[in-house]
């Protein structure tokens, strides 16, 4: 029996030293597998159907001879419709992904321009003259009768009127009503002062002989536009005899403060809200003072903070990148108020820029940044808000984070076999 349990020990150490070697060559197997398994974020890309319009006419160009003979034709196409899209899950879509350049770029520095001209011709149009209508005051003086003044009531004491007391004159009821003496009641909305003026002049003309008749305007009351937002003091701006322009409302309002994002301003006119990029109107050379307000328009003045974008992945500080003054913010800034992309852990060629929401369509571009034309790109590439700028880290850091998870099970296993032998 004794000679039997010795027997047996060497045999259960072997067994035991065994497993743990089979143990650590499949920890070593997946290890060296591990980049694929490593935790965190990452931007998977995978091949998919469909080349872009730039390649096609590159694969085409290739597969032609200078004699113009065609040669390989389904050799090159095949190596075309290797165009890299991106999936986050199995039940979204794949989308492609757009490789940025300074042609492209360029390209949609010229389309934002044209749509910004297009949208603020539709906005751009003609001022009316003012016409009068419900709450405006008058003052009606006829010359050489001087009772007729006494309708108009006494002018009320400085220390005592409010801002909401009309002017001392004749007021325009809701109706768009005027009662005058000896004239009765005029409707005169949507009039301007010199007809309402040709109008008392031949009611009065029943009772006196010629009169003279002046109207003016004492306070304009019945058009207003209201500014809110971003600027010093938001609140309603009456319109005059003067067309009201987008800068004078901005400047009635107190101007912009320092948290407004002059790129968005936004314009509410029937119902319909209008984007106005103040700063790309300049740069186009569109002047923002023929651009005038009508009555009843609202005018929000956006703040910067609501214009951000998100940098996160291998950057030195992940964060939300605020706008500047002007609404303005490249991929270089963004990545600059980031600290940069980390050095040690960062993966140059892997920099995506993911735009669009739920109801719309993604979009997801791509910028290799080892070359310093990159950077170029980068400086002139603008990004829109909520943009997600996201930097994919090497496989050194994930074949070390792999390392990591990996270590403990393996010495685990190693310290086993020591411990049976």
């Amino acid at each position: 029996m004794t000679r039997l349990k010795n027997s047996q020990a060497p045999v259960s150490s072997r067994l035991t030293v065994k497993f743990a070697g089979i143990g650590a060559a499949l920890a070593l197997s997946l290890l060296l597998g591990g980049c694929a398994f490593a935790p965190g974020m990452r931007m998977l890309t995978s091949s998919g159907g469909g080349a872009t319009q730039r390649e096609s006419s590159q694969a085409t160009a290739s597969a032609v001879k200078e004699d113009g003979t065609t040669i390989a034709a389904s050799t090159s196409t095949e190596s075309a419709n290797a165009t890299k899209t991106v999936s986050a899950t199995g039940a979204t879509p794949e989308i492609p992904i757009v490789e940025l350049d300074i042609e492209y770029v360029r390209r949609s520095q010229q389309e934002r321009a044209e749509n910004g001209q297009q949208h603020v011709k539709l906005l751009s149009d003609q001022p009316t003259p003012y016409a009068v209508g419900a709450g405006d005051v008058l003052q009606i003086i006829v010359w050489d009768h001087p009772e007729l003044a006494a309708a108009m009531g006494s002018t009320p004491a400085q220390n005592t009127s409010r801002p909401g007391d009309p002017s001392s004159g004749f007021v325009v009821d809701q109706a768009g009503d005027l009662a005058f003496p000896y004239a009765g009641t005029l409707h005169v909305a949507g009039l301007r002062t010199e007809e309402i003026q040709r109008r008392l002049s031949a009611a009065l003309g029943k009772y006196f002989v010629k009169p003279q008749v002046t109207v003016r305007m004492a306070s304009y009351r019945a058009h207003q536009v209201y500014v809110d937002g971003e600027v010093h003091t938001p609140g309603v701006i009456a319109i005059n005899d003067v067309p009201m322009s987008l800068y004078e409302a901005i400047a009635r309002a107190g101007g912009f403060s320092d948290a407004a994002d002059q790129s968005t301003l936004v314009l509410v006119r029937d119902g319909v809200s209008h984007r106005i990029d103040l700063t790309q109107m300049v740069a186009s050379g569109l002047n923002p003072s023929r651009l005038y307000l009508r009555t009843g328009d609202r005018l929000r003045v956006v703040a910067r903070e609501e214009n951000d974008v998100y940098v996160m992945g291998e950057v030195n500080k992940p964060v939300s990148a605020i706008p500047n003054r002007t609404g303005r913010i490249t991929l270089a800034d963004a990545l600059s108020q980031a600290g940069s992309v980390n050095a040690a852990t960062a993966d140059a060629a892997q920099m995506f820029v993911v735009r669009g929401a739920l109801n719309g369509t993604p979009q997801v571009f791509h910028l290799d940044g080892r070359s310093p034309v990159a950077m170029l790109v980068a400086k002139e590439f603008d990004l829109q808000p909520k943009d997600v700028v996201y930097v994919d880290g090497n496989g050194l850091v994930r074949f070390s984070r792999v390392l990591n998870l990996l270590l403990p099970a393996i010495n685990a296993g190693m310290t086993a076999g020591v411990l049976a032998k």
